[in-house]
């Protein structure tokens, strides 16, 4: 079996492929795999210390805004469009897979393009509630499309076939037991919080959490506290914390730049402070936790505030727009989720019933059948 995968530019994209990799490898052992990506991209470095062979394409997207240097990177990306198309039938021809699987990105789209006009059997995954570029283009012309969530096919073609599989997540983001993961902590049975902005951190997150730990610290509220500031938080949140007279660890704090056991802090906490990716979305699902999601503004299409309210609208989450968040109101938010912890049970509950338990089942039964059929 020989499966070719495109996709990169973000762990986004890169995360997804590499999951899907190993659910076809765990039923078929002897799978050959080749991952096409940008040479730039973070797919040049992932993919081969997954320790997949990789193949690199140049492709870049148009800038919408007419400025000197966008005109010089249109300049480029008219020329890489131009050159892909050859270089992805190549690719192709060359390596003969039995199935061409695209995770998004620009480079999905020449990969994917060519499999399909060459009658090779065609899907790709959606991990948003809102499509990129790619995808929407791709979703008439591949054999199938699989989605995170049924929302994103309101932007897709209206024809494709499609299967709603979910995201494949970490194998132990679940596993974990809160009471062990709160002793392995050194917490006790206070209500939990997790904050953080990814590994480069988010500054109106670490913004509002340099004021709510003060905060719930100094009025002795019963809460336990993990902040993940992240690089851009470095310099700063270390000295708010020293303002405010806040150690950086405690009994009841654990304030560092990157959190490295995620599965153990999910695990410990009640609730959770974050943005609204797709892979942080589904691991809140999978664990059952309440959360204040506030989307990143910067992303294509807004993609992150289309996730954040299918578990907004479920009751699962509580969202707030980046243009609407303060310290002040994140407070609010904690102070009353903190006097009624029923309803912060509920979004938990509420979050789990979103989760889609079997997703690598659905994924591998989606390919085996377009192989099959071919």
């Amino acid at each position: 079996m020989k499966v070719l995968l495109a996709g990169g530019g973000t762990g986004g994209h890169i995360n997804p492929a590499l999951a899907i990799a190993s659910i076809i490898q765990q039923h078929n052992p002897k799978a050959e795999f080749l991952f096409v990506g940008t040479p730039n991209g973070m797919e040049a470095k992932l993919v081969p210390q997954a320790g997949y062979r990789f193949e690199t394409m140049h492709v870049a997207g148009f800038q919408r805004k007419l400025t000197l240097k966008n005109i010089r990177r249109n300049a480029k990306a008219a020329y890489y469009l131009a050159t892909s198309q050859p270089r992805a039938r190549r690719i192709v021809k060359q390596f003969q897979p039995d199935i061409a699987i695209g995770t998004g990105g620009y480079v999905a789209g020449p990969i994917l393009h060519a499999a399909a006009h060459m009658h090779i059997p065609s899907v790709i995954h959606e991990q948003n509630a809102y499509p990129g570029v790619t995808n929407k283009m791709l979703s008439k012309e591949v054999d199938h499309v699989m989605l995170t969530v049924e929302k994103a096919l309101e932007f897709l073609h209206p024809t494709c076939a499609y299967t709603v599989t979910g995201l494949p997540v970490r194998g132990d983001i679940s596993q974990v037991e809160r009471t062990l993961a709160r002793k392995k902590l050194g917490f006790d049975d206070g209500m939990c919080i997790l904050s953080f902005g990814g590994s480069l951190g988010a500054g109106c997150i670490n913004e509002a959490m340099a004021k709510l730990i003060p905060w719930h610290t100094k009025k002795g509220l019963k809460i336990n506290h993990i902040h993940g500031y992240g690089g851009m938080g470095k310099d700063t949140f270390p000295a708010a914390m020293k303002a405010a007279g806040i150690p950086m660890q405690s009994d009841r704090l654990r304030i560092t730049e990157y959190i490295n056991d995620m599965e153990v802090c999910l695990a410990a906490a009640d609730l959770v402070i974050c943005r609204s990716g797709a892979s942080t979305l589904a691991e809140l699902e999978a664990v059952g936790r309440g959360s204040i999601l506030i989307p990143s503004p910067i992303v294509t299409g807004n993609h992150q505030l289309h996730n954040a309210n299918v578990l907004g609208e479920a009751g699962a989450a509580i969202v707030i727009e980046q243009k609407d968040t303060s310290p002040k109101r994140i407070i609010e938010e904690v102070e009353q989720l903190y006097q009624n912890r029923q309803r912060l049970a509920e979004m938990g509950e509420k979050a789990k019933s979103l989760e889609i338990s079997n997703t690598s089942e659905r994924i591998w039964n989606v390919i085996l059948e377009l192989i099959q059929k071919a």
